[in-house]
């Protein structure tokens, strides 16, 4: 009776651990709990690896030595198999040197004015971002970043979307804001981003085009989390997103998506990441370090702010920066570097 027990364990077990392993065989990445496990891929390996030891250790036993290892074979493939999984993203790149048609993307959540103005553009700065999407920022604090900027140098135009305008001291969540350097032309907010009619649901995103329609349409984005409450809104705005990346279209899209690249894949078409845009930070070995939360060691958080850009574009670098976990926010900073591909 117990070795048949024994037997129902591990096969559960197993099955558990391929669910989380593999949530896109099962088509559960967008499902409740499944969504919300898989988003903590260094940890599961982490804890996998441990449960490994911990069954061999067991299987010094030997009246639970053909239980103890079985479950140890089923843990250790689910570390190896989500180890390879991170390794293949990658867990760290640099930035090469700007060239004459580079472009640079920075999106950092900056958790309300937590960061502080003068802390993103210094960053910006550093960084020579010409695109800054910074979700939960207030236009004003865009604003002040965009001051700050232009006394070092860098001038950028300021754009926002907000919704709940007519709530005074509403939660800077209600904001997205963007910076565009002037090098990249003229640009403005599309009517039905900013109005809401086309958008991100509850959290705003901002669609920004060239004046002149030369340049990429920049997006801004901000999904809702993938709270309990909320898994359908979730994913109609992963949707949403998705959709701003069309076939033949030239897009960046930057910012919180709340969503790591399991999450994205149903969303996918061919070869891309997410509709036809590719994630940079993948693309350039980078896209296994975890972004958010900042008091968890980036090889162990949740990679789910992302730069994405469509074929009109390819990736030649990028960096999450992990010396700033102390500046207000619960997110990092990511930086890409993208150059045209035509």
């Amino acid at each position: 009776m117990l070795r048949v027990f024994g037997v129902l364990v591990t096969v559960l077990f197993a099955i558990a651990t391929a669910v989380v392993t593999w949530p896109q065989f099962f088509r559960l990445e967008q499902t409740l709990p499944v969504a919300q496990i898989v988003s903590m891929r260094g940890i599961l390996v982490v804890a996998f690896a441990l449960l490994t030891l911990l069954f061999a250790l067991m299987a010094l036993a030997r009246p639970m030595r053909g239980f103890a290892l079985s479950m140890a074979l089923v843990a250790g493939v689910g570390a190896i198999a989500g180890g390879v999984t991170l390794g293949l993203r990658g867990y760290g790149d640099t930035l090469p040197s700007e060239t004459a048609s580079s472009v640079r993307v920075m999106t950092w959540n900056t958790a309300g004015d937590a960061t502080g103005a003068y802390q993103i553009a210094q960053t910006a700065v550093a960084m020579n971002a010409d695109i800054i999407a910074l979700p939960e920022t207030a236009q004003s604090v865009g604003e002040d970043v965009a001051v700050e900027m232009r006394e070092l140098g860098r001038p950028m135009w300021v754009h926002h979307v907000q919704y709940n305008e007519e709530i005074e001291r509403g939660p800077q969540s209600w904001v997205t804001t963007i910076l565009i350097s002037p090098e990249l032309g003229d640009y403005a907010v599309i009517e039905s981003s900013g109005d809401g009619s086309s958008n991100t649901q509850l959290l705003p995103s901002a669609v920004v085009m060239p004046v002149d329609g030369e340049g990429p349409t920049v997006v801004a984005v901000h999904a809702i989390a993938p709270r309990p409450a909320y898994m359908d809104v979730w994913k109609q705005d992963l949707r949403w997103i998705a959709d701003q990346c069309p076939e033949g279209e030239n897009v960046i899209i930057a910012g919180d998506f709340n969503a790591t690249l399991d999450h994205l894949t149903p969303l996918a078409e061919g070869d891309a990441d997410l509709g036809y845009c590719h994630d940079a930070a993948a693309a350039t070995g980078n896209g296994g370090v975890g972004t958010w939360p900042t008091d968890v060691p980036a090889l162990l958080s949740t990679p789910i702010d992302h730069v994405m850009h469509s074929a009109h574009w390819r990736a030649t670098g990028s960096v999450v920066l992990t010396n700033l976990d102390g500046a207000g926010s619960d997110h990092r900073p990511i930086v890409v570097q993208l150059e045209p591909t035509g």
